[in-house]
C-alpha cells in the first residue's frame, strides 16, 4: 500500500455524524486523514478551487444544509478536478437496492454511496467495512486516473509537436482553403484520396488528417506502393506466420495489422498491380485480411489514405485500375497544385526554408535579391515544394549573407529550365577533368534528374530506365535523391 496518507473533506453538517464518520476510520488513522470539515456545498466549492490537490477524495453527506447539495455538487466538485473521488453518505435511503437512486449519483461523478445507518446502529457508519474499502478503492482510482491524465498529456504533447514539425506552409488561397476543410476531414474515418504532382506535399497532407483525427495516439503508415516487388506486396500488406512458406522461420505482421485502428497511407497507389488491387478492395470491404499460412482471417479498423500522381480516371478507363477500388478510395477527393500555379506560396515556402536551415547550420538567414525573388515566381518548378526544399538546403550552403543571382546559377537552379539543352559531356575544358567515378556519379544524378522530371511518376521513370521499382528507389537514395 502506499505509504502517502490518503487526504478527505469531509462534507457533513450534523457533529453527530462527523464523529460516526471518524470513528469508521480511526483504525486506518495511520493511512486515512480528514483535512477538513465543511458543513455546506459552498465552502467545500471554495476550499477545492483554492486548492484541490491537496485531497484524494470527498467525502459528503447527501442532504446537507444550504442549496448546494446532492447531485449538483458532486458535478460541481468534478468540474473543479475530475480525478477527486466522491463518496455520497446519506440517511435518504437505507435501501442499498436503489438502483435508480445510485443510477443518479454514479452519472453524477460518484465513486460509491452507502445509507448512514438503520436505528441501532451509534457509532459507526453502516457497512463499515464497505466504507473502509471504498476509501482505499477509490484512492487507487484516483491515482490511476492522474497517472493516465499525464500519460494522456504526453501523448498530446507528442502529437502536437509532430503537427509542429509537419505543419502545412502556405498563404496561398488553394491551400489556406485545404488547412480550414482540415479538421472536417480528421473528423470522420472515410477514406480519402489525395491527388497533384510529385513533390506538392501528398504525405505531409495525410499525416495532417492523421494527427488531428481521433486516431491521433495509433500509428501512421506511409507506404510507397511503387517501391514494393510485385511478388511480395501481399507479404508486406497482409504478413505471414511462421513455416507458411520456406524461408518464414518467424511470423511477420502486415502493414494492415500495424496499422490496426490507425491510418495506413498508400502512396502511388496507382502503381499497384491488379491481383493486389483485388486483394486490397476486399479488405476495404470486409475490414478482414487474411494472413498467408494463417486460416482465419483477422479483423482489422484501418483508415486508408491513399495517394498518386497519376490521372486515375484515365487508369481506370485503360484497364490498369480497378473502378470499384477507385470509387472505394476516392469517399472524400483533395487534388494539390502544383507550386507554379500557387505563386503566392513560392517566396514564402522559399523564406521559410531559408530560415529553418539557417537555424540548422547555426547561419543568419540570408536575404534574398529582389531579382531573384522574381526568378523564383517565374520558375516553373518541375520538382514543386521538394525541389524548393532542396534548392533552399544548397543555398544555405553556397551562399552568405545574401542570395543574388550569381548564387543562383552556382546551385544551378536555371539550367534545370531545359535539360534537354544539357550537355552532360562537356569535355571542352581542361579545369573540369574529374575522376571517372565521380563523373560517372555526376551524370547518372544528372540523367536521373532529367528522366524523372520527363515522367509521370517514379514508377514511370524507372520503366524508361529499364530498372525494377525497388532498385530504382535504391540508386535514387545512393545519389541523394528523394
Amino acid at each position: 500500500m502506499d505509504k502517502k496518507k490518503i487526504k478527505i473533506l469531509l462534507i457533513e453538517d450534523e457533529d453527530f455524524d462527523v464523529r460516526r464518520v471518524k470513528n469508521t476510520i480511526k483504525i486506518f488513522e495511520q493511512s486515512i486523514e480528514i483535512l477538513n470539515v465543511v458543513s455546506n456545498g459552498y465552502d467545500a466549492i471554495n476550499i477545492l478551487k483554492e486548492n484541490s490537490e491537496l485531497y484524494d477524495l470527498v467525502i459528503m453527506d447527501y442532504q446537507i444544509a444550504g442549496a448546494l447539495r446532492g447531485e449538483e455538487l458532486i458535478k460541481k466538485i468534478k468540474l473543479i478536478d475530475k480525478s477527486l473521488q466522491i463518496i455520497v453518505i446519506t440517511k435518504l435511503t437505507i435501501n442499498i437496492t436503489d438502483f435508480n437512486f445510485a443510477k443518479r449519483l454514479m452519472e453524477a461523478g460518484a465513486f460509491w454511496y452507502c445509507t448512514k445507518y438503520p436505528g441501532d446502529i451509534d457509532e459507526y457508519i453502516y457497512q463499515p467495512t464497505d466504507f473502509l474499502m471504498s476509501i482505499f478503492n477509490a484512492f487507487e482510482k484516483k491515482k490511476l486516473e492522474k497517472a493516465t491524465f499525464v500519460s494522456n498529456k504526453k501523448l498530446i504533447g507528442n502529437v502536437e509537436n509532430i503537427l509542429e514539425q509537419k505543419k502545412i506552409i502556405s498563404i496561398s488561397e488553394p491551400m489556406e482553403k485545404l488547412k480550414v476543410n482540415l479538421d472536417r476531414y480528421s473528423g470522420s474515418d472515410i477514406n480519402i484520396l489525395i491527388t497533384g504532382p510529385s513533390g506538392t506535399g501528398k504525405e505531409l497532407v495525410a499525416y495532417n488528417i492523421h494527427y488531428r483525427s481521433k486516431r491521433k495516439f495509433e500509428n501512421f503508415v506511409p507506404i510507397n506502393c511503387g517501391s514494393i516487388p510485385h511478388d511480395l506486396i501481399e507479404s508486406e500488406f497482409f504478413g505471414y506466420e511462421k513455416g507458411a512458406f520456406t524461408g518464414a522461420n518467424s511470423s511477420k505482421q502486415g502493414l494492415f495489422e500495424v496499422a490496426d485502428n490507425g491510418t495506413l497511407f498508400l502512396d502511388e497507389i496507382g502503381e499497384l498491380p491488379l491481383n493486389a488491387q483485388v486483394k486490397l478492395l476486399r479488405v476495404i470491404q470486409d475490414g478482414e485480411i487474411e494472413k498467408i499460412g494463417r486460416t482465419k482471417s483477422i479483423k482489422v479498423n484501418v483508415r486508408i489514405i491513399a495517394a498518386t500522381n497519376k490521372n486515375l480516371e484515365n487508369e481506370v478507363r485503360e484497364k490498369r485500375f480497378r473502378e470499384d477500388l477507385y470509387y472505394r478510395l476516392n469517399v472524400v477527393p483533395i487534388h494539390l497544385l502544383p507550386l507554379k500555379e500557387r505563386l503566392a506560396d513560392i517566396n514564402h515556402l522559399m523564406k521559410h526554408f531559408l530560415e529553418v536551415y539557417s537555424l540548422d547550420v547555426g547561419k543568419p538567414t540570408p536575404k534574398i535579391d529582389k531579382d531573384v525573388l522574381e526568378l523564383f515566381e517565374n520558375y516553373d518548378w518541375p520538382g514543386n515544394v521538394r525541389e524548393l526544399k532542396n534548392v533552399a538546403q544548397r543555398l544555405i550552403f553556397n551562399c552568405y549573407n545574401e542570395i543574388t543571382m550569381e548564387d543562383l546559377e552556382n546551385v544551378l537552379i536555371i539550367k534545370k529550365e531545359n535539360p534537354q539543352n544539357t550537355n552532360l559531356l562537356d569535355f571542352s575544358k581542361q579545369s573540369k577533368i574529374l575522376p571517372l567515378k565521380l563523373m560517372e556519379q555526376n551524370f547518372r544524378k544528372s540523367y536521373f534528374i532529367f528522366v524523372r522530371e520527363n515522367s509521370e511518376s517514379d514508377a514511370d521513370a524507372a520503366v524508361k530506365l529499364g530498372l525494377a521499382p525497388p532498385n530504382f528507389h535504391r540508386m535514387c537514395k545512393e545519389l541523394g535523391l528523394k
